[in-house]
């Protein structure tokens, strides 16, 4: 894929930049920069992309229209928290999966890194954000190799020093142990996290499918499907768990999109795990994702790669 620069077309700016363009170590701090593709880009309006809706585990065909519709108001919600928002171009080779942006790439102080995703239908996206990056400012910093497999949905930033991994079907133990390797130098701590069998490898849970940090001492919980060791972890740390109501775990009520300062980006379909959020002093946003969340099993932080988050 051709690396682009930004122009009108392929970014919306919700608060002008002066420094730095990337900085990933923190998952609450204020989101300044985010990357993202829509369905268009991602190809859901063309039926060689839009067929393969049940190979790729999505619960019913492809509903473009009502996607892209879903995605602009996310884009309009990111815009609106200060957020400038960047627009992975099109291209051919991606599949339905790609606008689950966060997947393929991590940010880190370093640059981006770019991963191995276990789905291996996703691991051209990570091609595409690596050619990509350097055109927006940000430096590819590392590369994950097979056989060591990777997915930044089971990556956690516990502290700027800290960065939780849950070990799973898409991230195994090669693929931790590398990124391990490539972080240690700078002096970040790389903790494993066993992830539960769930449903199987068909409809694996990432380990932000189980926990999203609200903000540096807060985590909306799945608390059952949580690893006992990864809560007394995050207990040992002094973290206030809330936990989703239960009745809205199918439409992924713990996927929350902290966007700083106490404000976060949510599903409107899970309503009673949003109430219990405003009634902990959250000031909590919504967008409809029935299409492009809810189908596919990606929500708010899936859409979305941080490029820079900083107060």
């Amino acid at each position: 894929m051709r690396s682009q620069s930004l122009s009108s077309s392929t970014r919306t700016t919700g608060q002008s930049l002066t420094s730095p363009a990337f900085n990933g170590h923190s998952m609450v701090a204020p989101l300044r920069r985010v990357l993202v593709c829509s369905p268009r880009s991602a190809g859901w309006h063309t039926p060689a992309q839009a067929g393969r809706w049940r190979e790729l585990g999505f619960l019913h065909p492809a509903e473009f229209l009502t996607a892209q519709a879903q995605h602009d108001a996310l884009c309009r919600q990111l815009g609106s928290a200060g957020a400038e928002v960047i627009h992975l171009p099109a291209s051919s080779d991606l599949s339905l999966d790609a606008v689950y942006t966060h997947d393929p790439s991590l940010a880190t102080d370093l640059g981006l890194i770019g991963l191995n995703p276990g789905k291996t239908n996703r691991i051209v996206e990570t091609k595409n954000h690596v050619a990509f990056s350097p055109s927006v400012g940000v430096p590819v910093a590392g590369q994950i190799y097979p056989p060591g497999k990777t997915e930044a949905g089971d990556m956690v930033w516990l502290d700027s020093r800290t960065l939780l991994i849950g070990q799973g079907f898409r991230t195994d133990a090669e693929g931790i142990a590398q990124m391990r390797a490539l972080l240690q130098p700078s002096g970040v701590e790389v903790v494993s996290a066993p992830l539960p069998y769930g449903s199987g490898p068909g409809a694996c849970l990432h380990l932000m499918s189980l926990i999203s940090l609200l903000d540096e001492h807060t985590a909306l919980v799945d608390l059952p499907c949580l690893a006992v060791e990864t809560v007394e972890l995050l207990r040992a740390r002094a973290f206030r768990l809330i936990e989703i109501d239960y009745s809205e775990r199918e439409t992924l009520a713990c996927n929350v999109l902290a966007l700083g300062k106490n404000r976060l980006l949510a599903l409107e379909e899970n309503q009673k795990t949003n109430e219990k959020l405003s009634q902990a002093g959250f000031d909590v946003q919504t967008f409809a994702g029935s299409e492009l969340c809810v189908n596919g099993g990606g929500g708010p932080t899936c859409l979305t790669r941080p490029l820079l988050r900083i107060a």
